[in-house]
């Protein structure tokens, strides 16, 4: 009987993407291995729904991991933050509806957003709106009770102590006895 010589072939190596540890989009960087999605959400200024939106907006698979995305996935997403509006999302999305000084919807992330928000709050000072008395005094803003809440400013509740004085007058009931 003849032997036959099995030519045992090596096993198919995929191509495996390269997966980035860091990914930088908006000045932000993200972990390159969350979904695509969640890693958004580290930008200040964009939220989970606004992720959502614009990576189906874009065409973006959700399942995505932030270091798969190609440059120019990456560009898409960026000019996706920086006009919401632009790529189908509506305007009740934006961070910034109507703006004062413009009038126009847009959309501000990282420090432009911290920015304006400083700014809105000392014109609210300024004009000693209800708001702006509220933001200088350090009491809540937006209406909430005020009894048992916000006391960073009055000191952890000691409970009730008798005053040095009133101990000193006190008759000792020992010596009554």
């Amino acid at each position: 009987m003849e032997k036959t010589q099995e030519i045992k072939k090596a096993p198919e190596v995929k191509k495996v993407q390269e997966i980035k540890d860091l990914v930088r989009i908006a000045n932000t960087d993200m972990n390159g291995a969350k979904n695509i999605v969640y890693a958004l959400n580290n930008v200040k200024g964009v939220g989970i729904m606004l992720a959502h939106a614009i990576v189906k907006m874009s065409g973006i698979s959700m399942t995505k991991k932030a270091g798969e995305l190609t440059e120019q996935e990456l560009n898409k997403i960026e000019s996706a933050i920086k006009d919401p509006m632009s790529i189908g999302i509506p305007a009740w999305m934006v961070n910034r509806r109507k703006d004062p000084e413009t009038g126009k919807d847009i959309h501000m992330t990282t420090a432009d957003l911290t920015y304006s928000v400083e700014n809105d709050i000392k014109m609210m000072k300024k004009i000693k709106s209800y708001k702006g008395v509220r933001h200088t005094l350090g009491g809540p803003v937006r209406g909430q009770k005020t009894r048992s809440n916000f006391r960073k400013n009055k000191g952890k509740v000691l409970g009730v102590r008798r005053a040095p004085a009133a101990k000193a007058a006190a008759p000792k009931t020992a010596e009554k006895k």
